[in-house]
């Protein structure tokens, strides 16, 4: 799906940004730092890449977060009062909390109808997060996250899962993603990990970097 939305401005509490934000920071991207490797909710990397990174107006599919079972669970299992916080694919900073002032059910219900997570002003961490004239939402590592798609009730943020599936620096399962971006880096990753398949891959990845 493509989002675009007309040149303009947002009201307060959203921070605009400067579009230098998404300025290309070299083989990563919009990002200088690759995504994770291991994100959560089993989120797929090569997707996440391409959409954080690679990309100002596309999409993971309607309804990409539905089927993402350790996530939904996750959610459903919160306690009132409770929030979960997501986190920059690629960064590992905090970007969103939800739910905040709403229920859980308000929040899945609302992403539900959509087809994306969807969040409100209140539950952004607007340290490092930024919308750009234009709609376009993003961190402030360069990250693209989704759009702002106002409605009556105000700002709301339409988030892409993978963009937001990163962990937080200091957690046990976190792995960090490899400068150069995942062209060869998911191949690299396998080859550490099953040396039994030491000399294919070698072969494999000598052929992908010719290309």
């Amino acid at each position: 799906m493509v989002f675009s939305s007309k040149n303009q401005s947002y009201p307060a509490p959203c921070v605009m940004g400067s579009e230098s934000i998404m300025s290309r920071k070299g083989p990563n991207g919009t990002s200088a730092i690759p995504v994770q490797y291991n994100l959560r909710w089993k989120c797929d990397r090569k997707t996440a890449d391409q959409i954080c990174n690679h990309n100002r107006r596309f999409a993971e599919r309607s309804g990409y977060f539905i089927n993402r079972l350790e996530f939904y669970n996750e959610v459903k299992q919160l306690k009132a009062g409770e929030t979960i916080t997501f986190y920059d694919s690629n960064t590992g900073k905090p970007l969103f909390a939800a739910p905040v002032g709403r229920t859980t059910q308000e929040f899945l219900e609302e992403s539900r109808k959509h087809g994306w997570p969807s969040f409100r002003d209140d539950e952004v961490v607007w340290d490092n997060v930024r919308c750009l004239r234009g709609g376009e939402a993003v961190s402030l590592d360069g990250t693209h996250l989704g759009h702002n798609l106002p409605d009556a009730n105000g700002s709301r943020y339409c988030i892409n899962l993978v963009s937001v599936a990163g962990r937080l620096e200091g957690d046990p399962e976190r792995r960090d993603g490899v400068n150069g971006g995942s062209k060869g880096g998911d191949v690299a990753e396998e080859e550490n990990s099953n040396p039994k398949k030491k000399n294919w891959l070698r072969r494999k990845l000598l052929k992908m970097r010719r290309s």
